[in-house]
Order: structure tokens, then sequence, then C-alpha cells
């Protein structure tokens, strides 16, 4: 099936095309994002491709959605620049999606679709175990078949693996890992004086296992006095009910719950526990957006707390612009779910592409070594010794919009989330393991 349609904004112009990949029914997207004044040299030389692995179908479609979005948006405001300079003409980002449908079978059946059709960038987040395979099949092929080396940019799986003990030359992650978001709540958790007892649950892959087990050891070392009245892991969007688990939750006596749970696993989590009347603290990596404060209410006013890169609540004038930027381009409030560190992912690929001054895939990733970005007053910087982007975090308590700091609310609901706490990034860094294997 082939469909095209041209979407227009200002100066930009979006030329979409959906074709038959080939591999076991895979369908992928090819998105071109380029100015429509693009220089001729841009347009008359190759784009570049990018392979965007994601869950477009499924239970976790919205936050495949919601990916793709941030992405298009960053190659967009690239293209409108006129795109990569490089010694043989500037160049423009063409995105290409590619459906995993929540499967590492699907995701490696994808990147072998991408691979052949010309893709050596692979972007994928939403879920560390896809990414493991990821960059385990990446990793064999670089080896295999050095005219077909692909580079990994991760923006979302967080299994502090990735870094650390399995880390790879040839993936980059864009994300905060989940010590380091443990670590950012925990600076919240330990001045939570009434707090005494606490629920941890998650979902049963190795995000999940790495997020109770960090609570667990932080909590722990910081907060002794607290008792960990609950530990389970739930499968992994196959859950339709929680009210089995909202039930031992609330029986348990916890004050408040610690869930690295996203997706409708974290939506339907919150809901089952505000139906069964639990009113503690949910502390969540992810609870700021992709319906969860609706599903929540009034009831998660001041006992929601989110920990990530930015919110759009975050109080300066730049700041502020970039989110309502980002707001007129994507208008629906279902649409209302931007990320910072997509956008400076998507801008430390275009300056190391520059400064590599070519496409070759360890040219660019020894570039990419040293990415140091900044946008709308947000900087982040590659460290090189384990590819882990280093950037500050902000946590967020959930409230009212038009209360004092709650200026925004998230995806039309009438509930944002006003900043506690900032950690500078020199404060949110954390030791590494990663032995590096370089080419």
């Amino acid at each position: 099936m082939t469909q095209s349609f041209i979407w227009r904004r200002k100066a930009l112009k979006l030329a979409v095309s959906a074709l038959g990949a080939g591999a076991l029914g895979q369908v992928s997207r090819r998105v071109r994002a380029a100015p429509e004044n693009a220089s001729d040299a841009a347009s008359a030389v190759a784009p570049i491709k990018l392979a965007l692995i994601e869950s477009m179908s499924g239970p976790f479609a919205n936050t495949g959605e919601a990916v793709f979005r941030n992405v298009l948006w960053a190659v967009e405001r690239v293209n409108a620049r006129g795109g990569v300079k490089l010694p043989g003409g500037a160049r423009r980002l063409e995105i290409e999606r590619y459906d995993s449908k929540g499967q590492n079978e699907e995701a490696l059946s994808a990147l072998r679709a991408a691979m052949d059709g010309g893709a050596r960038i692979v972007l994928q987040g939403n879920s560390s175990a896809t990414a493991a395979a990821l960059v385990d099949a990446i990793d064999k092929n670089n080896a295999r078949d050095p005219s077909r080396r692909m580079l990994f940019l991760n923006y979302s799986a967080v299994d502090p693996i990735l870094t650390n003990e399995r880390c790879s030359f040839w993936h980059f992650r864009f994300d905060a890992h989940a010590d380091m978001r443990v670590t950012a709540l925990m600076d919240v958790v330990k001045d939570d004086a009434a707090l005494r007892q606490v629920y941890l649950i998650g979902q049963d892959y190795s995000f999940g296992q790495a997020v109770l087990r960090e609570s667990r050891r932080q909590l722990g070392a910081l907060r002794p006095d607290v008792q960990i009245v609950g530990e389970e892991l739930h499968p992994m969007g196959r859950v339709k009910d929680f009210a089995p688990y909202a039930s031992k939750i609330l029986s348990s006596g916890a004050q408040a719950v610690i869930t690295g749970n996203w997706g409708n696993d974290l939506t339907l989590l919150v809901k089952a526990a505000r139906e069964a009347g639990f009113n503690g603290t949910f502390y969540t990596f992810y609870g700021n957006a992709l319906g969860a404060p609706a599903a929540i209410g009034d009831a998660g006013i001041g006992r929601v707390i989110a920990v990530a890169d930015w919110l759009p609540n975050v109080q300066t004038p730049q700041s502020e612009a970039f989110y309502r930027e980002f707001r007129t381009r994507f208008p629906k409030p279902a649409d209302d779910y931007v990320h910072m560190r997509m956008q400076l992912m998507i801008e430390s690929l275009a300056q190391a592409f520059q400064n590599a001054g070519s496409t070759d895939a360890v040219a660019v990733a020894r570039a990419l070594e040293r990415a140091d970005v900044t946008l709308a007053g947000q900087r982040g910087r590659m460290r090189a010794e384990d590819h882990q982007f280093q950037q500050q975090l902000v946590v967020g308590v959930m409230d009212r919009q038009g209360t004092p700091g709650v200026r925004f609310d998230v995806e039309g609901s009438g509930y944002g989330f006003r900043v506690l706490k900032t950690v500078a990034a020199e404060k949110a860094e954390m030791p590494n393991s990663c032995k590096m294997q370089r080419p």
C-alpha cells in the first residue's frame, strides 16, 4: 500500500509515503522533512536515512507515535536550516518508520529491512529488552560487514547495563539511565519525613527489574527507616485489569508507590489505584503524560511525582518558547508530549555529521562521543567513556493548571507538573563500569 500527502506549515514541507519493506510483512513509512526553499545542493544530494524502530501498533502504540512526533520535529528543524553540511553538499535527514509491534523479533526484522533500505542510523528506546537485542545485532553486523556499519541512538531504553557491562561503541544513550532517575526521585523521597511504608511495582523485564533493585538499594542507604511493604513485578503490556494489584497496594498500608511503569501499564495502574481508594504518593518515571494525569484526576494533586530531563513548566523564557513552538506544530491535546532529550539527540547527530565531515559510521561515532549541544537553554554532552548523555534532570509534582508554577497543563487534562527540584548534570552523573571495545 502506498499513500502520500503533504503537510505545510510556514516554510516547511513534509512528504510522507507508506512503503512495504518486505521483511515478514514489516511496513515502513519514509518521512522526509525539508524546507520548501532548500538549497539546490541539499536537494540534489541523497538524504541521510534514519530508521525509527518502535511500537506503532498494539498496547504501546501511543508511545511510538509520541516518539515519532518528537523526532519528526527535530528533523524538521535541522532540515529547515539547510540540512547537514558535508563536503559533498548539504544533505537532508529522512525518517523511515518501522513497526516493531512491541516484539524483539519484529524489531530485528525491522533492523534488517532498514539496513537493506540504506539506513545506517537506528533510533529506538521504548524497551530496554529490545534495545539490548538491537545492540547485540548491530555489534555482530558491524564486525561482520564493515561496509554496512550502523549506529544506534537510544532515547529511552534506560536499563543501566546498556552503558555499563554491555556498553558498545555503536550505541549512544540520550536519556538518563534508571539509576540516575531513581537517584533524582530519592532526592525528594529522603525529604518526606512522614513517609514510613512504600510499595515497589514494575514491569517484569530488565528495566522494571532494574528500577526495583536500585530503589530498594537507595531506600536502604538513604531512608533505612522506611519499610518496603510490597514488591511486585507484572507482565509487560498484557495486564488489562490492575485492580488486583491496586488492592494489594491498598491493603499493604503503603503511603507511597515507586514505579518505573510506562505507557498503558502506568495509566491503568494509577487509574486502578485511584478507583480502589489509594490516596498515597506515586513516585514515577513517566507519570507526567500519556494519559496518566487525566486518569488520576484530582487524586493526583500533590501526590504524583515524576522525574524527567525537562518539563513544560521549567521557568525560563527559552523553555516556554520551545514548548509553545511544539504545541503550534502539534496542536492536538493528545499529541502534547515533547521530549527535550530527543531534540538534543538529533541536534547531537547533526553536529557529529558536520564535525566528522562524513557519514562513515566510525567517524560519526567518534564525533558523537564529543557531542556538546544546547537548545532552548538546555545543555547536554556525551560522555565518551560509556556513551551516556549527561544533562540536568527535573522532578515535578502534579497540580492543577493555573496554580503557581503550573502555567501549562498536560494533554488538555487541566493538570500540569510544577518543578520541585532541578538536578544539575554534574550531580546527576554517575560512575560506570563500561570497558569499551573500539574499532
